[in-house]
């Protein structure tokens, strides 16, 4: 791939992800039960990046993704909640990710990005109330995240099988790192 191409793929990515991310800000709270709960439905695209271009690119697009919908419909506590989600729940996901295909899917990373983002999100809250008590509302938002990581797990998992473009992309990075992921992708 090209470097001007990379910057095409990484500029619809950051995007989608944006668009994504002001149309589910949008969305009134599903969870009456929880509030603030998300679906985190931008958190696709941070998946299908993490399986189709190196850790640097992918992680630049999260800073990007997260500066501009910050920028066009956020505030400072919006993104200093959606950092520290999007930040543990990236190095999470990579971490789980190094287990390898015999050992997790794609759909085990998005639940294990899931519930890192609500553990990120409330260790901020916790941090700027001063107090450990905020990690009690954890287990709620830890079942909404799982949740909601195993749906857009199964999303990535569909994408990534059926668009012949993110494939193409997907068998280049897996050249570049010797990875085998992409025959999980295949699979039939």
């Amino acid at each position: 791939m090209s470097k001007l191409q990379k910057m095409i793929y990484i500029s619809l990515l950051v995007a989608q992800g944006v668009i994504i991310g002001l149309l589910e800000n949008m969305i009134p709270y599903p969870f009456g039960f929880a509030p603030g709960a998300k679906l985190g439905l931008a958190n696709l695209i941070t998946i299908v990046a993490i399986f189709t271009m190196k850790k640097r690119d992918s992680f630049l697009l999260l800073w990007l993704r997260l500066f501009l919908t910050t920028l066009l419909g956020g505030t400072i506590s919006t993104f200093l909640y959606s950092m520290s989600g999007a930040l543990l729940s990236y190095v999470g996901m990579l971490l789980v990710k190094q287990l390898g295909p015999k050992r997790v899917s794609i759909i085990g990373i998005s639940a294990t990005g899931g519930f890192m983002h609500n553990v990120g999100q409330l260790l901020t809250a916790s941090f700027i109330a001063q107090s450990w008590t905020v990690m009690l509302y954890l287990p709620i938002l830890s079942f909404l995240g799982i949740l909601s990581g195993l749906a857009i797990g199964i999303s990535a998992n569909y994408l990534l099988k059926h668009v012949r473009t993110l494939q193409r992309f997907q068998a280049d990075y897996d050249r570049q790192t010797n990875s085998q992921w992409q025959s999980v992708f295949l699979k039939k």
